[in-house]
């Protein structure tokens, strides 16, 4: 086996830290691609449908569809919940009501996706 010496040491202690060093300065000299990024005053390209129509606008407008539909389900599973509390004993909750409880958490969480994205 061969022993790291004196020399083996020093280079050790000045040679790594310099090679970092380098590699820093090479990896910050490479140029930056946007990567399809903008800024926040920066707006994409609208695209046209080829029925005239804005993407945009088209996917907003489902998206609004989408999270009146969604909306009314989560009022339905709410109100169904309220009736499985009323029902049900204080210490005792069936599977269902619990699986109403998923739901609505599901539910509540998909349409703050939808408005988010806007």
């Amino acid at each position: 086996m061969i022993a790291a010496g004196l020399h083996m040491k020093i280079w050790i202690r000045r040679g790594v830290p310099a090679l970092l060093l380098l590699a820093c300065m090479t990896v910050s000299a490479v140029p930056q691609r946007g990567g399809g990024r903008r800024g926040p005053g920066e707006e994409e390209p609208d695209v046209t449908l080829p029925n005239g129509k804005s993407q945009r606008d088209e996917i907003l407008k489902a998206e609004h569809q989408q999270n009146l539909k969604d909306a009314a389900e989560l009022s339905e599973l709410a109100d169904q919940l309220k009736i499985d509390l009323e029902k049900n004993d204080r210490f005792v909750v069936s599977m269902a009501t619990i699986k109403k409880t998923d739901d609505i958490e599901k539910l509540a969480k998909r349409i703050r996706a939808r408005l988010r994205h806007n």
